[in-house]
């Protein structure tokens, strides 16, 4: 083993890396950003400036949440049992009412919590992207920002119909490269951009034609929700006499630099389409079922669609998703199948991600060279006890909370479960005040948020 110093030394613990699903013992040194040793745990330990020794923990590598909306936690415990989408439904408050101040504490929130628990990379959309990244990336955590772009008028999307402003797209694309220039390589690296096309049925064709478009210029991935609702898919049915994915596919937005979020009313020509095209499918096993529908995977895997994972707006535990994916395929299929099995949902959680990113040579698996984005488990835990396999503990048993360590191009920044980078009382406090104040103005809520709560951000 080369001699240098190291920058941090990680010794005692098992490396569990998603390509072969096995958990070795494993010495991991880290210079700069990057891995720069992955080796057997043996011998005397190197020079290193840090040295962690972490017997009873597992590393693997950060996971990837490939659609997330860190700032939409106002509706947390309350959206999930509306059965639609919070843009949707009337009687939530909406993200287009938020001032950049607003959106900046409650996405920080988000990607606090999304970062304590393993997630190393968002692919994040909100209002208000070019005043929130900033704040975001304070924490530590490795971004792919973009505004939420759409030329629809939410107000009358709440009121069941749908009118498009063009003068509104022309200003959101403009909006969108400036904070390309401006953001894309910031924050030594851990802030890039993409483009959201918010949806089929919020994007008039000619928006989504101009916004491919600036994605091929500029080099960019596209985010989207696609056939996240029979109501989409019947409103473009009858605007266009298409489903949603057949209108992509004319668009040309149908390939391999797209994520698309939901897929689930998705017709077998849909899924033959989503399957040659190379498109990404984001799979959002957690959220979808929490509305009463899932994707159909088994069709679109076996169709040889590109699939990752995501929470959307549930939280931010890709662990809890990953094991929901996996009980989502069973039932699917209606029984345990050898092809899919804890080691494929880890891969959709990690490598696959960044292969969708298109950063696959330099996220989701732990090699020599790969940035160093770590995620290290406590096992250390009665529900982890005894660990005969730790991918399948990782998988069925273990949470967010059994993170205890975080690191991000080669630094901590969540330490013995905390952050080592923000103040973790302040964020909730501004984030629980924001969210009073947005319900507090909802015209008829859906629910009344309660006058004396202990959301205060400050604990017990």
């Amino acid at each position: 083993m080369n001699q240098r110093a190291f920058d941090l030394l990680i010794t005692g613990a098992l490396a569990l890396d998603p390509i072969d699903g096995v958990a070795r013992p494993a010495r991991l040194g880290i210079v700069g950003q990057c891995i720069a040793y992955l080796g057997a745990d043996t011998g005397a330990a190197p020079p290193a400036t840090r040295h962690l020794h972490l017997p009873g923990r597992v590393i693997v590598p950060g996971f990837i949440n490939t659609h997330y909306h860190a700032g939409l936690n106002f509706v947390r415990g309350v959206a999930p049992d509306c059965g639609f989408a919070p843009s949707y439904t009337p009687g939530l408050p909406q993200a287009s009412w938020l001032d950049p101040q607003e959106a900046l504490a409650l996405s920080r929130l988000g990607a606090l919590e999304a970062l304590r628990a393993g997630c190393t990379t968002l692919v994040d959309s909100f209002v208000h992207a070019e005043d929130t990244v900033a704040g975001m990336a304070e924490t530590g955590v490795r971004l792919f920002a973009s505004q939420r772009l759409a030329d629809v008028d939410f107000a009358s999307v709440l009121q069941g119909d749908r009118r498009f402003d063009r003068q509104r797209g022309e200003r959101q694309l403009e909006r969108a490269e400036t904070f390309v220039q401006r953001w894309a390589g910031q924050a030594e690296g851990r802030i890039q951009a993409h483009l959201t096309a918010h949806a089929p049925d919020t994007c008039s064709v000619d928006f989504l034609r101009q916004i491919n478009a600036l994605a091929h210029r500029l080099g960019l991935q596209i985010s989207t929700h696609l056939a996240q609702s029979q109501d989409e898919l019947d409103w473009v049915q009858a605007k266009y006499g298409r489903t949603p994915v057949q209108l992509l596919d004319e668009q040309g937005m149908l390939n391999a630099r797209l994520l698309a979020g939901h897929c689930i009313h998705v017709s077998d020509d849909d899924i033959a389409r989503i399957g040659r095209s190379g498109a990404h499918v984001v799979h959002i096993p957690l959220g979808n079922a929490m509305s009463g529908r899932t994707a159909p995977t088994r069709k679109l895997l076996e169709a040889g669609a590109a699939m990752c994972l995501a929470t959307d707006t549930m939280h931010g535990d890709m662990i809890e998703v990953m094991r929901w994916a996996l009980a989502v395929g069973r039932l699917q299929a209606g029984k345990v199948a050898d092809d899919w099995q804890p080691a494929d949902v880890l891969r959709m959680a990690t490598a696959n991600g960044a292969a969708a990113l298109g950063w696959g040579d330099r996220l989701g698996s732990l090699k020599v060279g790969q940035l160093a984005d770590l995620a290290i488990l406590d096992y250390r835990q009665l529900h982890l006890t005894p660990c005969i396999d730790a991918l399948g503990s990782l998988v069925h048993n273990a949470t967010g909370a059994d993170v205890e360590t975080v690191i991000v191009n080669g630094q901590i920044v969540i330490e013995q479960g905390r952050s080592t980078r923000v103040d973790e009382a302040q964020v909730r406090a501004e984030a629980a005040s924001v969210c009073r104040a947005l319900w507090q103005r909802c015209p008829n809520p859906l629910r009344a948020y309660p006058s004396s709560s202990f959301d205060s951000g400050v604990p017990a």
